[in-house]
């Protein structure tokens, strides 16, 4: 950082309770007022310098002692004792922390070429345009010391000139830059000596206000000279820095956020808005994790609607990239308890579905291949969020049932998802249990899954009877292969694994005046590939079976009286067949 010297008198001022006092064997003539505290002062150093002071003494009553009132002056107290010292000769060091604030005080008080040749302002200025602006970390620390005095700063064109010579060197190629910056980011040591990283610039800026960084990005924005995924990550490191929210649900990547949660939630909704106005337009320039993140915190600051439209139109659109921990987000605002913020997920993905179904048909293929991935995606994160026992079975299957079934592949996944929510909800009522299952199609099941399935005694019995079903529909299906030459057509039947179904009637409590029974359903599998004779009945014995099933659901419906009044009437007819035999 560039210093520039000027003066070469010590420092003669004093304090004394509330008051700045320069020591001297001259009385004091001029008293100036700045907030709360009073500098007593003479006329004969700041008078030939200051055009403003020669103005308001002229036109005082007192002029051999004048009191003068300047709060208003840019840079408070300090600003103006600057300005002092340099009147009277003693030694000031100027730099880029304290350049904005004396270059604009210097300028309030008249200190031009007008009043004096040479004065404090055309030095000011020739150090800016030799040192400042031609500097990096001199141009961004420059202008990260405008924020008290801003409007001051931007109508003097300081800040414009800064911003210039800020995107200037941005735009530089990686090859020419010779000046430092800060890159404290993992890995970057290793690589010193190497090259410059194409986003080198992207950690100093982060320190700037929003204001000054939305413009620095937007006059970056408008050459088209950067690729998007550089001022992605600009936004990313900016965010990272002023959002510390985003830090804390895990995007620590290349983070450099060292500001603690002060900023009131007003700036951070500002900030934020800011962010999503200037993220490029190019998909992929920012990552679907970032955005993802963006969307959670939206909720809990509160941004427009329009900003929260545009985060979930970007996040849908690049919804089919996104990993399984980038949709584990905590949940900020909902009142169920639960870890993961669900809700959101789902609206995401609601956004995915819309823009997807007005893509235009170039490819089927890869339209196919992008919503396979998110319905491979979200059965992944249903296996996650199912574990939670403050999960609904409503939040749970509006969020299965948002997939369209083409999305679905197959049914595994979402099985796995469903028998671990069973699991960790064991106290779940008969009817949740149905209205759980019901998304589940049994034929879209693997012969691995549907074999689990059949054992999975925490099922409602319904989805285990179609289950059977359908395995007997499939034991019932006979594969013809069929063997053409120029004299003979023959048909060779291959029946392998059949399964059949055996019910057997179990007591299970003794009433006083009622038995109550429990059909259960046991899986036998024919381990022999001879033909017998059973099998020549094979489809009178499939279609006596599905009545059977049909038969046991029925019976599963009635209460336990009726129960028991059909099994008496049944033994009843059992046995009067059993005699006309």
């Amino acid at each position: 950082m560039k210093f520039m010297k000027l003066g070469n008198r010590s420092d003669t001022f004093i304090t004394e309770e509330a008051t700045r006092t320069v020591i001297s064997d001259v009385p004091s003539d001029l008293t100036i007022q700045i907030n709360n505290i009073s500098y007593l002062l003479h006329k004969y150093p700041l008078l030939p310098k200051c055009g403003l002071l020669q103005r308001l003494i002229s036109d005082s009553e007192d002029s051999s002692n004048a009191t003068l009132n300047l709060h208003d002056i840019p840079g408070g107290e300090e600003a103006f004792e600057l300005c002092a010292k340099y009147c009277y000769g003693i030694t000031i060091n100027l730099s880029a922390r304290n350049f904005a604030s004396a270059f604009c005080a210097a300028k309030y008080l008249g200190m031009t070429q007008k009043v004096e040749t040479g004065n404090f302002v055309m030095k000011l200025e020739a150090f800016l345009s030799s040192c400042i602006l031609e500097g990096w970390k001199d141009s961004v620390v420059t202008l990260q010391n405008t924020r008290g005095i801003y409007e001051w700063s931007e109508s003097l064109g300081l800040v414009r000139k800064c911003i210039e010579s800020i995107v200037d060197k941005i735009l530089t190629p990686t090859h020419k830059v010779s000046w430092s910056y800060t890159y404290t980011r993992p890995g970057y040591e290793k690589n010193r000596r190497e090259s410059v990283p194409k986003d080198w610039w992207t950690e100093d800026i982060s320190l700037l206000d929003v204001d000054i960084f939305r413009c620095i990005v937007t006059a970056i924005k408008s050459t088209n000279m950067l690729q998007p995924q550089l001022i992605g990550e600009s936004l990313h490191v900016y965010a990272c820095r002023w959002l510390p929210e985003i830090t804390n649900t895990g995007l620590n990547e290349g983070s450099t956020s060292q500001v603690e949660d002060q900023d009131s939630p007003d700036r951070k909704q500002r900030i934020l808005e800011t962010i999503v106005s200037l993220i490029p337009a190019d998909k992929g320039s920012v990552s679907v994790k970032f955005l993802l993140r963006l969307v959670s915190i939206s909720n809990f600051l509160g941004v427009s609607p329009v900003t929260k439209t545009e985060l979930l139109r970007l996040s849908g659109l690049q919804l089919e990239d996104a990993a399984l921990d980038d949709l584990l987000l905590p949940n900020r605002v909902s009142t169920d308890q639960t870890s993961y913020d669900v809700e959101l997920v789902q609206t995401v993905l609601e956004s995915f579905l819309r823009q997807w179904k007005r893509r235009t048909p170039t490819d089927e293929s890869l339209s196919q291949k992008s919503i396979n991935n998110v319905g491979k995606l979200i059965d992944s994160y249903l296996q996650v969020v199912s574990k939670d026992a403050n999960l609904s079975v409503q939040k749970m299957t509006s969020l299965a049932e948002t997939l369209p079934g083409i999305a679905r592949t197959d049914h595994d996944n979402l099985y796995k998802a469903i028998n671990i929510y069973l699991k960790e909800h064991p106290d779940l009522s008969k009817m949740d249990k149905k209205h759980l299952c019901r998304i589940l199609d049994c034929q879209n099941l693997s012969p691995e899954v549907r074999s689990h399935a059949v054992k999975n005694e925490r099922l409602p019995l319904r989805t285990v009877v179609q289950l059977l079903f359908f395995e007997q529909e499939k034991g019932n299906t006979t594969s013809n292969i069929k063997h053409r030459s120029s004299d003979q057509t023959s048909v060779v039947r291959d029946d392998m694994n059949k399964l059949k179904l055996s019910i057997h009637d179990h007591q299970l409590s003794k009433g006083k005046d009622r038995r109550n029974y429990d059909d259960k359903f046991q899986l036998r599998q024919e381990l022999s590939f001879k033909i017998r004779e059973s099998v020549l009945q094979e489809m009178r014995t499939g279609r006596e079976i599905r009545d059977e099933g049909i038969s046991e659901i029925q019976h599963s419906n009635l209460n336990p009286r009726e129960k028991a009044r059909e099994r008496r009437v049944s033994g009843k007819s059992h046995s009067s067949k059993g005699r006309e035999r």
